[in-house]
């Protein structure tokens, strides 16, 4: 049943459970932390676990598979339950608050996806959180604790995230919950230095105690991480910039840190500057008729914006620029990237960037050009205004 690669294994995975039935909805599984017939029976096994009969604060994941997890959490008075946000978009944590006197169905609801929304508050950095026990998703896990996810590396940010918090630590129990089909043999090649392990496999007919001895991560390791990711991800630029300032190295998977230094020296010195004349484009500026596909438009800049706060911002999201035209008065810049990849990976760190009260509008040069002739000049207020 073992492929060459994690995604053969998740592939095989899917396909099994899918042509046997044994998938439960939402359906087809593939791509998904699949839900299975007996996820229930499986979850039964939690309360039982000492490790579970000791946490306080317990994190499980928002998969269908967990939702009796959740449910076991909630059911008792003492325990704390927290799940991870969607995708990470708005922060780490939401904590599960059920109104006062909630009976067991109102218990059953609050552990579903729209329980989830409805009721519960988002947790901050700041928060101090100890979490005494994780619950993860899997596709694949092996007895010796193994574990492949879906593939997008969530379960694993996750956890290095509350570890580069303090959330947790080496002696946190990690359980899974999985159809007995998922526990089959991982080649221990395919383990990366910041794959999760697990301590505990539940299915629907044993418990699994792994003896996992492997180290689980520390921290978030800063190279895995793309400069996108970073860009759709908001609390993970807030612990990115908190490591910086204590020092670490927080180099990004796809930052090229040299590109700026290797600028200062060869760019030309008109290479940033305040535009003179606003109401004309410099030579060989993004205005012209053959805006080239390595350049960045960004625009909505607020009133009296230095061009220092622009770079400042620009290398916290990890965007470094061969050049910078700046157009201060129009409320605009253009950066310029050694080729058109460089651009369209610095393109998708830049969404949703802010300065000030501002969000920045950050485009291609030659889309935004197609879009208004007048490279956003007749859209952004003059300073005047």
């Amino acid at each position: 049943m073992i492929g060459v690669s994690k995604q053969d294994i998740r592939e095989q995975i899917w396909d099994y459970m899918e042509s046997q039935n044994i998938a439960d909805f939402p359906r087809p599984v593939h791509h998904r932390i699949p839900n299975f017939k007996g996820a229930s029976r499986a979850a039964e096994h939690f309360p039982h676990l000492q490790a579970f009969k000791m946490a306080r604060t317990i994190k499980v994941n928002p998969d269908a598979p967990q939702k009796n997890a959740r449910f076991f959490v909630l059911d008792k008075s003492k325990k704390t339950l927290l799940v991870p946000t969607p995708r990470l978009r708005t922060g780490l944590f939401n904590r599960i608050t059920p109104p006062p006197g909630a009976t067991k169905d109102i218990l059953r609801k609050c552990a579903t996806s729209q329980g989830v929304r409805d009721y519960s508050v988002p947790v901050g950095l700041d928060a101090r959180v100890l979490v005494d026990l994780v619950v993860v998703g899997s596709v694949a896990v092996s007895e010796k604790g193994w574990r492949i996810g879906k593939g997008e590396g969530y379960a694993d940010l996750e956890y290095a995230m509350m570890a580069s918090m303090g959330a947790v630590s080496q002696g946190t129990p990690v359980v899974t919950i999985v159809h007995d089909c998922q526990v089959v043999d991982i080649p221990e090649a395919l383990l990366e230095d910041h794959d999760l392990t697990v301590d505990y496999i539940l299915t629907p007919t044993r418990v699994i105690a792994t003896g996992c001895e492997r180290p689980k991560p520390t921290g978030i390791t800063w190279s895995k991480i793309s400069c996108a990711m970073m860009g759709r991800i908001p609390i993970l630029r807030s612990l990115r910039s908190r490591e910086k300032q204590a020092g670490r190295d927080v180099t990004l998977k796809d930052e090229h840190p040299h590109l700026e230094a290797h600028s200062q020296h060869a760019a030309p010195p008109s290479a940033v500057r305040r535009h003179r004349d606003p109401a004309q484009p410099e030579a060989g500026s993004p205005q012209g008729e053959d805006v080239p596909s390595d350049t960045v438009y960004v625009g909505n800049l607020p009133r009296d914006t230095r061009v220092s706060e622009l770079k400042r911002a620009l290398r916290e999201r990890g965007a470094a620029p061969l050049r910078l035209t700046w157009q201060g008065p129009q409320h605009r810049a253009f950066l310029h990237f050694q080729d058109p990849a460089s651009a369209q990976q610095a393109l998708s760190c830049l969404q949703g960037l802010h300065l000030g009260a501002n969000t920045l509008k950050v485009a291609l040069a030659r889309q935004q050009r197609a879009s208004d002739p007048a490279g956003g000049h007749a859209r952004e207020p003059h300073p005047d205004h």
